[in-house]
């Protein structure tokens, strides 16, 4: 039972993943019905406001096989919901099919859900078994159940660094990461709700922050200007993808097509800023840079997680990469470069 299960919670976890940067507020899910060892119906949650991933698994099964339904376990990589948002709680199908198995791996944080969904099953008579490579799935929906638990994002500090330990010159643009890493990047654009960059690395790079290399929707751009001292027609001013501004001087941005926010840089500003995104619905945000911004958030202790690249590059001088005490979720070679993945397992802002 625990190695078929296994086997099918990973394919849940597949089809989640083609939902990732469709359906946010919303988590990534994926669902699978199985009868006597075989697929009948699969699916995933396609796009926020959509049928969830059971519906759409149910409604995959062929006619033929329609009866089958009530004998099969379905398999969830998400806590099915009970409460009723965009769409009907979940549960209700669950029990109308008269299905009588059902296997998650992990819970939903959803207030008003939080393993409530599946108490109700359980009350109605059906055998659930939670815990199927949780640590992977509450991976996997981290940006959600961060969100839905604190009101605020989560947040990934992205950034490339020499051999020796540099991630850039200070007076002009380098590029350390090679083809492989920076396609990459814009597929993790595509999968969060907002990027962010500080005001050296616009007037630097003029950096569009979009998803030109990967299928998908570019993310929110939040820049972060405290004097306003940006020039006009920088291609994040272009109007193309909505964008906020963080500053001290809101009155500078008054005439172009962004959204501003007026926050004090204090001692406090990491948290100021972290709760006033989560209130507009952003559950995901990649910092990019530059340095100060990146030093900034470390030492803020607000970042739940990092994606470093490192290049066989030496720069001999520049600007000092910054360091992460968490665990190494992940390392992988993409070409001649390494990137790996940190979790801060204690984020203290």
């Amino acid at each position: 039972m625990m190695e078929c299960s296994v086997r099918y919670m990973r394919r849940c976890f597949d089809l989640a993943r083609l939902g990732k940067g469709f359906v946010s507020p919303n988590p990534p899910v994926g669902a699978l019905l199985v009868y006597d060892d075989e697929i009948i119906g699969e699916g995933f949650h396609k796009s926020w406001g959509g049928q969830h991933a059971e519906v759409e698994a149910i409604q995959s099964v062929p006619e033929h096989l329609r009866p089958l339904i009530p004998k099969s376990t379905l398999y969830v990589s998400l806590e099915p919901c009970c409460i009723h948002g965009k769409t009907p709680p979940c549960i209700n199908l669950i029990l109308d099919q008269g299905i009588k198995s059902v296997v998650v791996s992990a819970i939903d944080q959803t207030p008003g859900v939080r393993g409530r969904g599946l108490s109700v099953l359980r009350e109605h008579g059906v055998e659930v078994h939670q815990g199927v490579l949780e640590a992977e799935g509450r991976w996997l929906v981290r940006f959600r159940n961060k969100w839905a638990t604190t009101g605020r994002p989560w947040v990934i500090a992205k950034f490339a660094r020499s051999k020796d330990g540099f991630m850039g010159l200070l007076d002009r643009q380098v590029w350390i990461s090679n083809a492989l890493s920076f396609r990459l990047v814009h597929r993790w654009r595509h999968e969060v709700d907002a990027i962010m960059v500080a005001t050296n690395t616009a007037l630097i790079d003029n950096p569009r922050l979009t998803t030109r290399l990967w299928f998908g929707c570019s993310p929110r751009r939040v820049i972060l200007d405290r004097q306003g001292r940006l020039p006009h027609h920088l291609h994040v001013f272009d109007g193309q993808v909505p964008t906020i501004v963080i500053t001290e001087r809101a009155q500078c941005f008054r005439t172009l097509p962004v959204q501003t926010i007026q926050l004090d840089f204090g001692t406090r500003f990491w948290p100021s800023l972290l709760d006033q995104l989560g209130t507009m619905g952003i559950t995901s945000l990649l910092v990019e840079g530059g340095s100060r911004l990146l030093y900034s958030l470390v030492e803020s202790n607000c970042w739940d997680e990092a994606r470093v690249f490192e290049s066989p590059m030496v720069l001999g001088k520049g600007v000092r990469a910054p360091s992460f005490s968490g665990r190494v979720v992940q390392s992988l070679s993409l070409g001649d470069n390494t990137l790996t993945i940190w979790h801060n397992f204690k984020p203290g802002c």
